[in-house]
């Protein structure tokens, strides 16, 4: 796989070049220069549980391999997701900002409020759901322009998702990109020249969304009970009298999942058809195998890089002991590719006899709960493309969002080819 900014040879020589002790993986530079699968393979082979002494995100564990990140994912009861213990990325966030979400409670609450919104994506709702995400999938790819070269996350990616989202939340339809604005400002890490300068910049924006969304449970929590989110969290025993930094928690939560996620896997599955032409003439000749590619883009793109955890207790794994208030990172994006538990695991293979043999969902009781309807507009996507274009040809590198947790696309610019 090309490395992009730096250079694959380079990164390689960074990576196997430096003393073990000294390697932190989590950089977001790093991920925005798509540089850091040397550093993840040589953890793998050499150090599968690595504690980075220093970082700009304080000290950690990182656990590479698929099996030892099985073992913490499906492990609650010593690996804590809680939002008063740091919550589950790499970044603690501070003190005073630290908004619980059912991904970052541990039970029962996390069961009850989680239990609240999965109705959304039953399998009944999902049926419901499917022809509305193809009709907007259909008009977004009709209006898109034929031989000229422009950015697929911005009028593909972002805006099938945040039409989805939209209707998730029922939020007002002619104001959704609001939505992607939110989700970009909750994951990105503040730096100068960045989507957002300060962390009290970003507080501004979150705060903006907090009351947004406090108009609209205002409204809904005074009617009958309805299928969208806000409804369902104003109507739930578990939910209904959450504080207003829990409301805000969830809400972010639900944003970032059904946004980022399904966005940067519909950009990353063009990459990947494109860094993989054997691939893409396999998917034109059998449009059914779209079954199988949209798990396998799942896996390769891995969307969300990591999760963390707290450990409320020494363990040992993996030959190393973890310490009760460690900071333990789930690298996901490394155990996709563990040779240990996947085959072959650096090819795009459209086709794989267990495709959704992956992490990219997680495992326990935090696994995606949206995991199927992220599914479905991927297949939807692909399904329509593949009628429309023979070829989604991508001009030049994509420029990579800086995050060590979301692992996407700020921009991918493409050309489409008709079919003949």
């Amino acid at each position: 796989m090309a490395d992009g900014a730096i250079g694959l040879d380079e990164a390689r020589a960074r990576a196997f070049g430096m003393k073990l002790e000294d390697m932190n993986p989590g950089d977001p530079e790093l991920f925005k220069a798509n540089a850091f699968w040397p550093y993840f393979e040589r953890l793998r082979n050499e150090e599968p549980v690595h504690w980075c002494r220093d970082s700009e995100f304080g000290p950690y564990w990182s656990v590479t391999r698929y099996n030892d990140i099985m073992a913490v994912d499906t492990n609650h009861g010593v690996f804590s997701s809680d939002a008063a213990l740091g919550g589950i990325t790499i970044r603690d966030a501070r003190p005073d900002l630290r908004r619980p979400s059912f991904i970052a409670m541990d039970p029962p609450r996390h069961d009850q409020q989680r239990k609240a919104v999965s109705p959304i994506v039953s399998p009944a709702n999902l049926k419901t759901m499917e022809p509305i995400i193809r009709e907007r999938a259909c008009q977004i790819l009709d209006n898109l322009p034929v031989g000229e070269a422009f950015d697929w996350v911005d009028r593909v990616s972002v805006e099938l998702t945040t039409q989805m989202l939209a209707t998730l939340f029922d939020f007002p339809f002619e104001e959704r990109r609001r939505l992607t604005r939110w989700s970009d400002v909750a994951t990105t890490i503040p730096y100068p020249g960045g989507l957002v300068e300060t962390e009290e910049a970003r507080q501004v924006e979150l705060m903006e969304c907090l009351e947004v969304f406090t108009g609209l449970w205002n409204e809904r929590v005074n009617r009958p009970p309805a299928g969208d989110l806000v409804s369902m969290m104003a109507h739930s025993d578990a939910t209904r009298n959450m504080t207003p930094d829990e409301y805000l928690g969830n809400i972010i939560l639900l944003i970032v999942g059904g946004n980022d996620t399904t966005r940067n896997s519909i950009s990353g599955g063009v990459l990947a058809l494109n860094q993989n032409p054997a691939e893409y003439d396999k998917l034109r000749a059998n449009p059914g195998l779209i079954e199988s590619m949209v798990p396998e883009i799942i896996r390769w793109q891995t969307p969300l890089a990591h999760m963390r955890r707290t450990a409320l207790q020494d363990i040992e794994l993996g030959g190393k002991t973890i310490r009760k208030g460690d900071k333990v990172v789930m690298w996901y994006v490394s155990g996709n590719r563990d040779e240990r538990a996947i085959e072959n695991p650096d090819a795009f293979i459209i086709d794989r006899e267990r495709p959704r043999q992956h992490l990219s969902f997680g495992f326990g009781i935090h696994r995606c709960v949206g995991n199927r309807l992220a599914e479905l507009q991927l297949k939807i996507v692909w399904e329509e493309i593949l009628k429309r274009f023979c070829f989604v040809e991508v001009l030049e590198e994509p420029v990579r969002v800086r995050s060590s947790f979301v692992k996407g696309y700020e921009t991918l610019r493409v050309r489409l080819h008709p079919a003949t």
